[in-house]
């Protein structure tokens, strides 16, 4: 039987009082110490519902995803073992954990990451933009790095020493593909694992418009030529 590690986990949220709520209370508390949220910026009562809940509750008033992720990095326990991301949508099933903490723990990965496109998906959770734009980011990290995704997934565990050597910069959303690259150039053992994903609670900030859908493909492209060439 497995020591049961020191779980931490960061869930960055911007709006999201209808969502936190059913996040955080289906996290499995056996298998974790804390669970940050990260307000980042939101005008309802996203902090508010949050504390209720018992989470601990930081700021990040310049927005953006990777911002966010950082706050909450900042704001963890030094004692943590490994660091759980999950977004505040309600999206991922949180009850999934189990999946990605057994692979960790099996001495296997370093990062885990959950693929919705290997696990189950309700119909309609990945809207077509998000798939194609995920399809085409793991193909070019493919012929950059030699190393095949299926996925950008936001639901993900890393152990905390691994995450803080991997000298994280973006500060928006080329965030998760940054940090699935640099784990390759840093020669770190990475495994995706099957996820449930359902559709969100909510509009997504990012796919649910076509502005954001573009800002965001660009800076994932981006961001993977660009470690390309700072190898």
């Amino acid at each position: 039987m497995h020591k049961i590690p020191k779980v931490s986990f960061v869930i960055p949220a911007l709006n999201e009082e209808e969502s936190i709520d059913f996040v955080i209370r289906d996290i499995p508390k056996d298998f974790v110490r804390e669970i940050v949220v990260v307000d980042n910026g939101s005008y309802d009562r996203t902090a508010q519902v949050a504390v209720d809940r018992g989470a601990k509750v930081v700021a990040e008033p310049i927005r953006g995803y990777g911002s966010a992720c950082w706050r909450g990095m900042s704001a963890l326990d030094h004692n943590t073992e490994i660091v759980v991301f999950i977004d505040a949508d309600y999206s991922d099933y949180p009850q999934d954990l189990h999946i990605l903490l057994e692979t960790l723990l099996s001495n296997k990965a370093d990062l885990v990451i959950g693929s919705r496109l290997l696990g189950r998906r309700e119909k309609g959770a990945l809207l077509p933009q998000a798939i194609i734009g995920n399809k085409l980011a793991v193909f070019l990290i493919r012929l950059f790095y030699g190393f095949q995704y299926t996925d950008l997934g936001p639901f993900r565990a890393i152990r905390y020493d691994a995450l803080m050597g991997l000298g994280m910069r973006d500060r928006g959303f080329g965030w998760t593909v940054e940090m699935q690259i640099r784990a390759i150039q840093k020669g770190l053992r990475v495994v995706e694992v099957p996820v449930r994903y359902r559709k969100r609670i909510g509009t997504s900030k990012i796919t649910g418009t076509v502005s954001g859908s573009i800002k965001a493909g660009v800076k994932i492209i981006f961001t993977i030529i660009k470690y390309s060439f700072l190898r």
